[in-house]
């Protein structure tokens, strides 16, 4: 028997560490390239107590043209036990390759389609959530089951089969009904359309009619209270402001309430209106540091609060929450950019302490966060990417700075309102996903000539601005850009002060009776040379 036990722990143990290695995204399937996907309905009995999940997902999708198979991505770590494409019964393979494959009686014409998957098992754990996912079995300080889950990286195939892609979103949303222990309260995206006891259990309905990414349709189990209030938005609406907090930390809501509208109120400042105005806002407590899930974030950044200026600020909650925006209202495409995800997000929280900290406070957060970055790969390394390719700490510091690039070489009559229609125009949000060369051509217009030569080099390559000083007098330089083929404004330093000059390949001639200084304020990433 200690032998057999042994024996099961470590093929538990093996499943976890492949359930650790799965990714997201990357070069999609022909298969399921030509899938739609509609709507998900994700049904799932929760058991805390042999930290199982059993239930159904079902699928509707549209097919682009006839298909022999249905593919889906499904951790191999859950069991199948029956699949159905238009309610008829329907053979699968289920591979060690994580993959679902459902083959029709006939071939299935071009059209919609509903498919449905039952299975259960033991989800992975995270190992380290959120950056390595998975379910996070805890408990709260008085022994009360808190669970939530998260799966950036892995994809949602970690726990329900999908269409794991971020190109692909279900554009009629998602309904989520878990059942739990009597007792225990479930969070989700979009709003609760009832809860149902029987006997020990009760099951919570959840439902969006919004577009939303796959690794936000989960949900959060705990001892929940819940804090309420309204708030009224930059446009005039009522929106539920919602915070799921552990009954022990009740006491502490209405803060973190207060918190939730003053970040609302600059992330709508400077990229328009709450995204969800039709469903609610709101955050869940939960047992890890946070993550951007769609109208139900995650918090777990224990109330440690800091002042900005004369605020107290929580720079989690408002990273979190501005990921409404950027990631699920603007989503990239591919994984390979998931830097206007992170990065202009990254940038949403300078632009907090710019407002509540002023704007010396904001250029000394720009300049100090430059000498962080490590330059090892480029921010986009290419199309078909896969999560894990394209993680890398510099897609967020470092496109927040390239934001703060862009706004010194446009200039703030230019800069802010292109980067409020990036988060407000149809053409970038919601069903419509973006790729860098769409945020290339929004800034560029609005700058009236072409910026491309500058994401090139500060998205597409690890270089450095490149400025040259050349002494030619006692008091004489010549200045010249020397790996940007464009006209750039520049700051320089001399004993007189600092000026603006604009400045190109072919060089201008700056005269001072001291070494110039380039760029003292830092709105570059730069190699300076002096001859």
């Amino acid at each position: 028997m200690r032998k057999i036990t042994a024996i099961l722990l470590f093929l538990a143990a093996a499943m976890t560490v492949s359930a650790q290695n799965l990714k997201s995204g990357g070069r999609l399937r022909p298969e399921q390239a030509i899938m739609d996907i509609r709507h998900y309905t994700v049904a799932l009995d929760v058991n805390p107590d042999n930290k199982s999940i059993s239930g159904y997902t079902e699928i509707r999708l549209n097919l682009s043209e006839p298909s022999p198979v249905i593919l889906l991505d499904l951790w191999q770590g859950m069991k199948v036990s029956g699949t159905w494409i238009n309610g008829k019964s329907a053979a699968f393979v289920h591979g060690k390759d994580d993959l679902l494959r459902i083959h029709p009686s006939a071939i299935l014409p071009a059209g919609a389609v509903k498919v449905k998957v039952t299975y259960g098992g033991i989800p992975a754990e995270a190992v380290r959530p959120p950056w390595t996912g998975g379910f996070q079995w805890d408990k709260d300080s008085q022994g009360n089951p808190w669970i939530s889950i998260t799966c950036q990286g892995e994809g949602a195939k970690i726990y329900f089969p999908c269409k794991d892609h971020p190109s692909d979103e279900p554009n009629e949303g998602a309904e989520m009904i878990i059942t739990v222990p009597k007792g225990l309260t479930v969070a989700a995206p979009g709003l609760l359309q009832k809860s149902v006891t029987k006997k020990d259990k009760t099951t919570w309905y959840w439902k969006t009619n919004y577009t939303i990414s796959n690794y936000c349709i989960l949900f959060n189990i705990g001892k929940y209270k819940v804090a309420r209030r309204m708030y009224t938005t930059i446009n005039g609406n009522q929106v539920p402001m919602e915070y799921y907090v552990l009954e022990e930390n009740a006491g502490k809501a209405e803060k973190l309430l207060d918190l939730f509208e003053q970040s609302c109120r600059i992330l709508e400042k400077y990229f328009g209106e709450y995204p969800w105005v039709k469903e609610r806002i709101a955050a869940s407590e939960t047992p890890h540091l946070g993550m951007e899930h769609q109208t139900n974030i995650a918090y777990g950044n224990k109330y440690r609060y800091e002042k900005l200026g004369n605020a107290e600020f929580d720079w989690l909650l408002h990273h979190e929450f501005g990921h409404e925006w950027w990631a699920n209202k603007v989503t990239n495409r591919d994984w390979g950019h998931m830097w206007i995800q992170e990065g202009i997000c990254t940038y949403g929280d300078a632009l907090a302490t710019r407002d509540l900290a002023g704007e010396d406070a904001y250029l000394k957060r720009m300049a100090q966060s430059s000498f962080s970055f490590q330059h090892r790969y480029p921010i986009v390394r290419g199309d078909e990417v896969d999560s894990d390719s394209a993680y890398q700490g510099d897609i967020y510091g470092k496109g927040a700075f390239f934001m703060h690039t862009l706004r010194f070489v446009m200039g703030d009559e230019k800069f802010f309102p292109a980067l409020k229609k990036l988060a407000t125009d149809p053409a970038y949000v919601y069903d419509n996903t973006v790729v860098t060369s769409d945020v290339e051509s929004l800034f560029s217009k609005a700058n009236g000539k072409s910026l491309d030569p500058l994401f090139r080099l500060f998205l597409y390559s690890t270089d450095k601005l490149e400025i040259k000083f050349r002494q030619t007098g006692a008091d004489t330089w010549w200045v010249s850009l020397q790996n940007l083929d464009m006209t750039l404004p520049l700051e320089i330093k001399t004993e007189e002060g600092i000026r603006t000059v604009q400045v190109n390949k072919k060089g201008i001639r700056v005269t001072s009776k001291t070494m110039p200084e380039a760029d003292p304020r830092v709105f570059y990433l730069k190699k300076v040379m002096y001859e």
